[in-house]
C-alpha cells in the first residue's frame, strides 16, 4: 500500500491534533479530522477545529474544511483539503474504515478509543496504555521524552504545569477564577502588559501576571467551569508564533509519522 492510499482518522482538532494532521497531510496521507460540536480550543490560531465555526481553517498553507457527512470525505480529499466532521462518538470510523486512527483529543483519559478501531491505533499523551487501548502511545510531556514512541505501558502522567517559555510557566496561562460566561474584547495576537485585564468571567476580571502577546484565547461568550484554561501569553512577543505550529506539535507529529511508517514498513506488529 502506498502512502497516498493510507487513510488516517484523527479524533480531535485542537493544537496537537492539528499539528499531526498538518504533517501527515504534507506527507501525502489522506487525513480526516473528527470533532465535538462546540470545540474549546485555546490555541485557535493553529487549531483546525476552528473550521467548525468558520467553515474552513488554514494553518501554514493547509486547509481543513467542515463537511456535513462522511460521504463528502473523498471529494474533499480530491480538493487537496482536510475534511473535518462533527462526530464526537467516532461513528464515521465505520464508514471511512481508516488504516490509522489517532486519538489526539488530549483529554488525559480515554473517551472511547479502542485498539480494534483500526489496523494501527495511536494515542497521544496520558490516559492510554500501549498494547491495551492503542498499539502505540506518543509522549506529550515536554522534556527529554517528548515525541517518544511508547509500545508498552503509558505516557508520563499529567503534571498540570505548563511548559516554560521565556522563563515563565504558570504565570503565562489564565484559568477561570469562577464558573460563568467568559467574555473578552482581546484577540489572539494582541500585546498586553503585566496586570492588564484581558477578560471577564461574569463580572470577575481576569488579569495577566506578565506582559507579552496573546497566543491562545477562548472564543468570546463561552460558558466555562471554574479552573478551565482560558488563554495563554507568550512573553517573547513574536506575532508569528501565534499562527505557526509549535516546536511541541512538530516533535509529537514526528513521533506519529515514525510510528505509521514503521508499522506499514513491517516494524510494529499489531496482531
Amino acid at each position: 500500500m502506498s502512502v497516498k492510499e493510507l487513510k488516517v482518522l484523527i479524533r480531535g482538532g485542537g493544537e496537537l491534533a492539528s499539528g499531526v494532521a498538518h504533517r501527515l497531510h504534507q506527507s501525502r496521507f489522506r487525513v480526516c479530522l473528527t470533532e465535538a460540536p462546540h470545540p474549546l480550543a485555546v490555541r485557535r490560531g493553529v487549531a483546525f477545529c476552528e473550521a467548525v465555526y468558520d467553515g474552513e481553517k488554514v494553518i501554514e498553507g493547509v486547509t481543513a474544511r467542515l463537511i456535513a457527512s462522511p460521504d463528502k470525505v473523498k471529494t474533499t480529499w480530491q480538493d487537496g483539503v482536510i475534511p473535518l466532521l462533527i462526530d464526537p462518538e467516532n461513528k464515521a470510523r465505520n464508514i471511512i474504515k481508516p488504516d490509522v486512527l489517532i486519538d489526539a483529543i488530549i483529554a488525559k483519559k480515554n473517551l472511547g478509543t479502542r485498539i480494534t478501531d483500526a489496523p494501527l491505533v495511536i494515542a497521544l499523551g496520558p490516559g492510554f496504555t500501549a498494547g491495551k487501548d492503542a498499539h502505540v502511545v506518543i509522549e506529550t510531556n515536554r522534556g527529554h521524552n517528548l515525541g517518544r514512541i511508547i509500545r508498552h505501558g503509558e505516557a508520563e502522567p499529567n503534571t498540570g504545569r505548563p511548559g516554560a517559555i521565556g522563563g515563565f510557566d504558570r504565570e503565562r496561562v489564565w484559568h477561570a477564577p469562577a464558573g460563568g460566561l467568559f467574555t473578552t474584547q482581546k484577540k489572539i495576537g494582541d500585546h498586553v502588559t503585566a496586570g492588564e485585564t484581558v477578560a471577564f468571567i461574569g463580572e470577575v476580571p481576569v488579569n495577566t501576571e506578565i506582559g507579552g502577546i496573546i497566543r491562545g484565547l477562548l472564543r468570546d461568550k463561552t460558558e466555562v467551569p471554574k479552573g478551565m484554561k482560558l488563554g495563554d501569553i507568550d512573553p517573547r512577543g513574536i506575532t508569528e508564533y501565534c499562527y505557526t505550529i509549535s516546536d511541541k506539535s512538530r516533535t509529537i507529529s514526528g513521533g506519529v509519522l515514525e510510528a505509521i511508517l514503521n508499522h506499514f514498513n513491517g516494524g510494529i506488529k499489531t496482531k
